[in-house]
């Protein structure tokens, strides 16, 4: 039995809206304090579950930061991916790697593990950052993207 078709709401409709027009990751918090500065009643435990239900099905990336908070985008790329992420000012790239990939299909066989999915963030200093100019931006860091 498959799972009962989520309904596009008027707030998940906002909460799309809004990761949308933020240039890089947003934590929940974050996102709800723009929604409500624009003027919208929404609940932060509507935020969450718009923003875990984006990401489930493809509209959104996720990140986890190295202090264990996940951070959310309007996706950029489709399909799976890998990110390397500043851990000074948040920049953001996506990558694509057939060895990694391989990697995790070549692990899960030898430790007979089937229907297997991995994520993986790389943590470090962007280009900008390591120079000594760091990107200038009005998100706190670990939330921009590049």
């Amino acid at each position: 039995m498959s799972a009962p078709a989520r309904r596009l709401t008027p707030q998940k409709i906002a909460v799309r809206d809004a990761l949308r027009s933020v240039p890089g990751f947003v934590g929940a918090q974050t996102l709800h304090a723009i929604l409500e500065n624009a003027g919208s009643r929404i609940g932060l435990a509507t935020v969450y579950r718009a923003l875990n239900e984006l990401a489930e099905v493809g509209g959104a990336d996720t990140v986890q930061t190295p202090t264990g908070e996940t951070l959310f985008r309007g996706c950029a790329t489709a399909g799976h991916h890998h990110h390397l992420v500043c851990r000074r000012c948040g920049t953001t790239v996506e990558v694509h790697s057939d060895a990694v990939e391989e990697w995790a299909r070549a692990a899960a066989r030898e430790h007979g593990f089937t229907d297997v999915g991995h994520v993986l963030d790389i943590y470090g200093v962007c280009v900008d950052c390591s120079s000594g100019t760091p990107r200038v931006t009005d998100s706190p860091p670990s939330t921009q993207s590049g």
